[in-house]
């Protein structure tokens, strides 16, 4: 399955979103548990995260990527209101799940690595400052309902 990725047209300076591997990413976006293990205790329900080994191979991990890179999509989809987007998934993560809002952050990093690995050396400096603004945005959106 594909989804999105970052596309810099050539003389350009818009970006176009496609074509990344979901199913590469999402196994793979949850890195932040393994490289931030404190951010495990809001996976209690997820079994064993006791290794990187065991967070790599499981399938709620793998699954919850999936529901984070949707979460993603539904940004790209909606732009030009991406806090209206993510008001409810806000309040669900601060009234809720009591989620540390700074997790948002280390999240969008340890994303912004697997994107960039993924895409090489199309992952440019343009591209990566595109990237990086949209999940500012998005995790400006996420964070909302905290403040």
């Amino acid at each position: 399955m594909m989804l999105w990725g970052l596309l810099l047209s050539p003389g350009k300076r818009s970006v176009t979103f496609c074509c990344l591997d979901l199913a590469l990413i999402s196994s793979r976006v949850l890195r932040c548990l393994i490289v931030y293990p404190w951010t495990q205790r809001y996976f209690g329900s997820f079994g064993n995260l006791y290794n990187a080994a065991a967070i790599s191979s499981n399938p709620k991990v793998a699954a919850h990527g999936k529901v984070v890179l949707s979460g993603l999509e539904k940004a790209v989809k909606n732009m030009d209101d991406i806090k209206q987007t993510y008001a409810d998934l806000s309040v669900l993560h601060s009234e809720k799940l009591h989620v540390d809002p700074d997790n948002f952050k280390l999240l969008a990093d340890c994303l912004t690595i697997v994107v960039a690995a993924q895409m090489g050396a199309d992952f440019n400096c343009d591209v990566q400052a595109a990237f990086q603004k949209f999940l500012a945005v998005v995790v400006s959106s996420l964070r909302r309902q905290y403040h």
